[in-house]
């Protein structure tokens, strides 16, 4: 394993501990995914050329969507990019409500070097990357503020031109975000900016200043998107990687609400082919339940035949460069794998590495490994969460901080309900299972 920095380590072993996917780093623990690598990279440099691609990703609970997105966003920003994960759901980001999605992708929205939310440091170097080919052009005094202003909103009008034509709003709005920085009134700046953001209850006096009206609506919101990557590409940001994580929830929501989500769906598809959000890279995830169901992707067909992927040939044979991507989940060897990944990421941060790897050898991750998935049903594909939180919690952890610990003989691995998600909960046998691993 290459050299990997103490936080970045610390950042993916504290996530694997509280049983959750880490935000980065995921590079370290890619298992399986080479065969995707080629593919994704060449639609990463499609929408970072102007382009746009999209795929959707299909698999169980456990086979690693989440997984996916996030390994694939960080090659995404490698590459300059932004990135943004949503989670789809009934109450919170219902899809069939465009404006409600934009405004969880602007909360979201991240760069190499910025976290959630980067959408008023993406504006910023925006206005300064304008004001800097304003002044390149050696046509203004950079004291003559007024001028320069002036230049910048005329500068601004002219990238914004095919945005204005149906979202006039988007421009305002950041020119009157320019013209409150410049004056120093922060709070209507602030406000102006959650207002780009799609935010709610924006004050009206800041809505005023900038000459635009009410909040964000439906058939709005994918003008602010084709908005919002223009400003990316314009301040050195190529594209975006959108992920729509999640989307299996239409299947449990109002006949009437689940239909307009899978039309919203069809039209933002429609969109991309359209070319209207060159530099967008969308990927949309779900459960096969949802692509093949009749309460899924199958009840509007234009839809349905806009995702269909032949997958009645062996899974070895799929395309990665299909409209439908089918992750293979994890099998006891590629379990195996990862935990020795773990193991040795582990390891190379550890008071005694060779401790951590001596009691916790390949044997005993394979061990480990083997038990977990046969009391939860010879489901592999649902053990790697729960998996990796039990090696890094309850054997790893201990195995480090106590000399005599030895997890062969001190050990013994238990399934809690409480612990446990309903997928894996319905797994396992019994509320509460201990199995010996002498």
């Amino acid at each position: 394993m290459s050299v990997v920095s103490e936080a970045r380590r610390r950042d993916v072993i504290d996530a694997l501990r509280r049983g959750t996917v880490p935000q980065a780093g995921l590079d370290l623990l890619a298992v399986g995914l080479d065969r995707f690598a080629a593919a994704m990279g060449e639609d990463l440099d499609t929408a970072a050329r102007g382009g746009a691609a999209f795929h959707a990703v299909r698999g169980e609970y456990g086979s690693g969507k989440t997984f996916f997105s996030r390994w694939l966003a960080e090659s995404a920003k490698r590459r300059g990019m932004a990135a943004a994960e949503i989670q789809i759901s009934e109450t919170e980001t219902p899809l069939h409500r465009l404006e409600t999605v934009y405004r969880r992708l602007t909360e979201r929205l991240t760069t190499a070097a910025h976290r959630p939310s980067a959408l008023r440091a993406v504006v910023d170097s925006w206005f300064y990357t304008l004001e800097e080919q304003i002044l390149d052009a050696g046509e203004i005094d950079p004291d003559d503020t007024a001028t320069l202003g002036g230049a910048v909103d005329a500068l601004l009008e002219q990238r914004l031109a095919d945005v204005a034509r149906t979202t006039p709003a988007f421009a305002a709005a950041l020119r009157g975000y320019r013209q409150s920085m410049d004056t120093g009134d922060t709070v209507t700046a602030e406000a102006l900016i959650a207002w780009l953001g799609g935010q709610k209850s924006v004050a009206a006096s800041a809505r005023r200043a900038a000459g635009v009206r009410g909040d964000l609506d439906h058939f709005a919101a994918l003008g602010f998107l084709q908005g919002l990557l223009t400003v990316l590409r314009d301040c050195g940001h190529p594209g975006l990687l959108l992920v729509l994580d999640e989307t299996e929830t239409l299947q449990r929501v109002r006949g009437d609400v689940r239909e307009k989500g899978l039309n919203a769906l069809r039209q933002l598809l429609d969109e991309i082919d359209a070319g209207r959000f060159p530099g967008l890279f969308l990927i949309l995830t779900g459960t096969p339940a949802f692509f093949d169901g009749r309460q899924g992707a199958q009840r509007l067909p234009p839809l349905a035949q806009r995702l269909a992927t032949d997958f009645t040939t062996d899974a070895r044979f799929d395309s990665p460069r299909a409209v439908q991507l089918r992750l293979p989940g994890f099998d006891l060897d590629s379990l195996g794998e990862l935990g020795r990944r773990v193991r040795d990421l582990y390891a190379d941060g550890a008071r005694n590495p060779e401790r951590v790897r001596s009691r916790v050898d390949n044997s005993y991750v394979d061990l480990l490994s083997r038990a977990l998935a046969g009391e939860l049903g010879g489901k592999v594909g649902v053990a790697p969460r729960i998996f990796l939180r039990k090696l890094v919690a309850d054997v790893l952890d201990r195995v480090d901080e106590f000399d005599t610990f030895d997890p062969r003989r001190d050990y013994t691995l238990t399934l809690v309900g409480t612990e446990l998600s309903d997928v894996e909960r319905n797994a396992v046998r019994a509320d509460e299972i201990d199995l010996d691993l002498s």
